[in-house]
């Protein structure tokens, strides 16, 4: 243990350093303005990237064997990473984040599933679900969870890391994201056919199933809410930064941060072929009253959404939408017309099978002249890279010509 101490303490030193640079605060700076719908320049951002490959290289080697230890250790390691090989505009918080230890965090719902995959480490993988609310009584018998946190064992883990990171580095809780994303869930508890077939034949069924997801949504937020587990000091909401002005800032006196205190996303996937009129009357208009429980709500994921901007502007807290790689990005920001941040997701295929920079250039080009011959604050994340056929350098380089292509702005 003495020895995965001290080796803790050589990679907290490492970090510590790159805290103190002054671009982090630069880079805060950045985001805030952009988020804020007074953009300085387009913000650029990777995420949910293939680990399972990156994690071969000798950098991200772990030594410690402590269970919680060698998670501490991943997490270090993954920053200082990212920060050699494409930081683009993270920021580096003068922090090491613990998670809670949290338990039933589920919405509610306990996935059966098969599931394929070509890669044994890769945890994207192909899923078949199990129908388990085919009924009304299949539905009523769903419940809510009871979220519990071993205060004992956070107790221990703050104690080791603060003798660990003491003088080096601060150590603190990180909170519990929430996604209410319902049809993501709800698409996880039964066949995508089957819901499309239901929503046209038994409409009044599909409109129980929402309600309920929101209720159990709902009922997670309300208790993270209680257990003082949501996080108004996130760094990022969807893979995007999440630093802002305009979220109310916990009050003095107030017990525990609040839903209004946080970001959120959500979104409806299943939803890209349906018409906005559907999407309003299945989506929006009955999980908006969860949706508006936010301060900030990031909007959409896969799903194109250049024709439903104004279902969208129903809800009252979004701030970003998603920009896919198969929407209309000129459409998009034409329809935004200022009033969100445009995130775009540049389709990641441009850098996995060979690499096409001229392809990359044009996106990203044509993408920020449409936002801003719009006035629409533009962010570029790339994200959903489920592999990179072990070409790891592919990301540095596509970083590097992202972030010349916006600091020449």
């Amino acid at each position: 243990m003495n020895r995965e101490y001290a080796h803790l303490k050589e990679l907290g030193k490492k970090l510590s350093e790159i805290t103190n640079l002054p671009v982090q605060e630069e880079k805060k700076k950045l985001w805030i303005a952009n988020n804020d719908l007074k953009p300085i320049r387009p913000m650029v951002y990777m995420d949910q990237l293939p680990w399972h490959e990156i994690n071969t290289s000798d950098e991200m080697k772990l030594l410690c064997e402590n269970e919680f230890l060698r998670s501490v250790e991943y997490s270090i390691r993954q920053l200082l990473y990212r920060w050699k090989h494409f930081p683009c505009d993270m920021v580096v918080e003068n922090r090491i984040d613990i998670p809670h230890a949290v338990h039933n965090v589920n919405y509610g719902i306990h996935i059966v599933e098969e599931t394929r995959q070509t890669d044994a480490g890769n945890d994207v993988v192909s899923h078949k679900y199990k129908d388990q609310i085919a009924t009304e009584e299949d539905l009523n018998a769903l419940q809510n969870d009871e979220i519990r946190v071993d205060r004992d064992l956070d107790r221990l883990h703050m104690e080791q890391c603060q003798e660990i990171f003491d003088s080096i580095i601060p150590v603190r809780f990180s909170g519990v994201d929430i996604h209410a994303g319902v049809w993501d869930r709800i698409a996880q508890m039964r066949p995508a056919q089957v819901i499309l077939e239901d929503m046209i034949d038994r409409p009044e069924f599909m409109q129980k199933i929402v309600e309920k997801f929101v209720s159990l949504t709902m009922s997670t937020v309300e208790q993270c809410e209680a257990l003082g587990l949501l996080d108004p000091e996130m760094q990022y909401v969807h893979c995007t930064g999440a630093y802002t002005n305009d979220l109310p800032p916990v009050k003095e006196g107030q017990d525990h941060p609040a839903a209004k205190n946080i970001w959120a996303f959500g979104m409806a996937q299943l939803f890209t072929t349906m018409s906005p009129a559907m999407h309003e009357e299945f989506e929006i208009d009955i999980v908006r009253p969860l949706y508006e429980r936010f301060g900030l709500l990031y909007y959409g994921c896969c799903e194109p959404l250049e024709n439903k901007i104004g279902i969208i502007r129903k809800l009252k807290n979004v701030r970003k939408i998603s920009v896919s790689p198969w929407a209309n990005v000129a459409k998009s920001a034409e329809n935004m017309h200022g009033d969100f941040v445009l995130s775009l997701k540049p389709n990641p295929a441009f850098f996995v099978a060979g690499f096409a920079e001229d392809k990359i250039v044009k996106l990203v080009r044509d993408a920020i002249a449409v936002a801003k011959a719009n006035n629409t604050p533009i962010e570029i994340i790339q994200k959903d890279v489920s592999t990179l056929e072990y070409h790891l350098d592919n990301l540095d380089r596509w970083e590097q010509i992202v972030m010349r292509i916006v600091q020449d702005i």
